[in-house]
């Protein structure tokens, strides 16, 4: 098993930027990529940005060159920085890990982005 705790997020003004973090504890060793999701409402959860234990990463076309998803030192952290916010941006940021094999999915308890134009 695997618990995501996150933190960041919050309010802020268009073109601005935010940072969220999420540390995995648990089975860490299982993980095969990390990244975030995000839900509007109305809308179903999708892609923002993953990366894997290699470091490959990927990225929804609407955040391309504005947001940057990395890993930290400690195995098991992922951050998400985000750059000239859109209100468009406005969501609730949820943290996700994949495990190898079966690729169980693991999920954060999720923290709201407001985006104020």
């Amino acid at each position: 098993q695997v618990q995501l705790v996150q933190s960041g997020g919050g309010l802020v003004q268009a073109g601005g930027s935010l940072r969220l973090s999420c540390a995995a504890s648990g089975s860490i060793g299982i993980i095969n990529v990390m990244g975030w999701y995000r839900q509007a409402p109305g809308n179903q959860r999708e892609l923002v940005a993953t990366i894997t234990s290699g470091g490959m990463t990927n990225y929804a076309e609407s955040v391309k060159g504005r947001f940057t998803v990395s890993t930290g030192i400690a195995k098991g952290t992922v951050y998400l920085q985000m750059n000239s916010l859109k209100p468009e941006d406005t969501a609730v940021y949820y943290c996700n890990a994949e495990s190898g094999g079966a690729k169980t999915d693991y999920w954060g308890q999720g923290t709201q982005v407001t985006v104020s134009s």
